[in-house]
């Protein structure tokens, strides 16, 4: 599917006009630079808690995750233990599976042991030069610098962080830029319109 026309008049991707939630997030958020830890690091958390499940479902439920996860502050959350893990697996407004609680209790452990930090690294791998996709059936799940970022992670201990996951964040972070070529958002090198 190529961009669409919005009851606005702007050109979209076909994804960010199929709910009121996804509008707001294509047009005001997805894609455009996040470049401090604490903004990659929710980002990271929210994308593995949505594997397996739809990105409107964790949109809808984004503000009871932060506050289940004090804001996603790494700091905060490295220092949760099992009574937190019970916490939030006993929260019913996030998405109960512990082992993606547990990973982000462990990934913030490792954001914070980074050299540089999360945001340095994830930056290295940014493609200002990623191509321009007109149609979403030619936008890949994964690329190699998704997989080159996936590896790096892994080895310093984060989890839930697969290829797929890390050309998620890449997309949401303005890693990349993936708004398609007739989106009124895709303009400027990274991160559509500002």
């Amino acid at each position: 599917m190529t961009a669409i026309l919005g009851d606005d008049g702007l050109a979209r991707c076909p994804w960010g006009l199929s709910a009121p939630d996804y509008i707001a997030y294509h047009d005001d958020e997805w894609g455009r630079p996040v470049r401090d830890d604490l903004g990659l690091y929710e980002k990271l958390c929210l994308e593995a808690f949505q594997s397996g499940l739809s990105w409107l479902t964790i949109l809808r439920k984004r503000e009871n995750f932060r506050a289940a996860f004090h804001g996603f502050d790494p700091e905060k959350v490295a220092a949760f233990g099992p009574d937190d893990v019970e916490r939030l697996m006993g929260d019913a407004s996030i998405v109960r599976n512990r082992a993606k609680i547990e990973a982000a209790i462990g990934n913030a452990r490792a954001a914070l042991d980074l050299p540089g930090g999360l945001a340095a690294t994830a930056w290295r791998y940014a493609d200002p030069d990623s191509p321009a996709y007109t149609d979403m059936a030619d936008v890949p799940a994964s690329t190699d610098a998704s997989k080159a970022l996936s590896k790096e992670l892994k080895k310093h201990g984060f989890r839930f962080v697969g290829p797929t996951t890390a050309y998620a964040l890449m997309q949401a972070c303005g890693l990349v830029n993936d708004h398609l070529t007739g989106c009124a958002f895709r303009c400027g090198a990274l991160g559509g319109r500002r």
